[in-house]
C-alpha cells in the first residue's frame, strides 16, 4: 500500500512539473582552440542605456575542467563605431567571471567579442558573436 501512495505522489509531482512553463536557456556558447565559454547577460536581452552584467563561465575545451585565475576582456562595437568594454572579474563560482560595466548607448546589432587566457604565460584566445541590444521602453511615458 505504501508503494502505491509513493507512486501517486511521484505522478502528482511530475504532473505539476509538466504544467510549468519551460525556461529557455539563452546562454551563448563559444569555443576557441583551448577554451569553451558559456556567456549570459543580465538583463536578457541587454537594453540600451542600462547597466548590463555579463557572466562568462570558462572551461578547458579538452578536459571540461573550470579555469580559475584567468584573465579576460569583453568588448562590443556597433555599426556607428560606438564601443564598450570591461575586463573580467573572478566570481565566487569556480571558473566564472563577470564583466559588470558594459553600457550600450544605442539599440541594434552589436559585434561582441572576448579575449581570454589561462594566465600571463599563455596566448590570448578570441571568440566573436553578434548581440541584439533592445531599446529600454520602460521609461517611455
Amino acid at each position: 500500500m505504501r508503494w502505491a501512495v509513493g507512486l501517486l505522489a511521484l505522478a502528482a509531482v511530475q504532473a505539476v512539473t509538466a504544467c510549468q512553463p519551460e525556461q529557455t536557456n539563452t546562454d551563448y556558447r563559444a569555443f576557441t582552440a583551448h577554451y569553451a565559454f558559456r556567456i549570459s547577460s543580465d538583463p536578457v536581452p541587454p537594453m540600451a542605456r542600462e547597466k548590463v552584467r555579463y557572466k562568462v563561465v570558462v572551461r578547458d575545451k579538452d578536459t571540461n575542467q573550470p579555469i580559475q585565475g584567468g584573465e579576460g576582456l569583453l568588448y562590443a562595437e556597433n555599426r556607428d563605431g560606438i564601443k564598450t568594454w570591461d575586463s573580467f572579474t573572478a566570481g565566487p563560482e569556480v571558473g566564472t567571471y563577470y564583466a559588470d560595466r558594459l553600457h550600450f548607448l544605442a539599440s541594434g546589432e552589436w559585434a561582441m567579442g572576448l579575449r581570454f587566457r589561462r594566465d600571463s604565460t599563455h596566448a590570448l584566445e578570441q571568440a566573436d558573436w553578434q548581440q541584439e541590444v533592445v531599446a529600454d521602453t520602460s521609461k517611455i511615458p
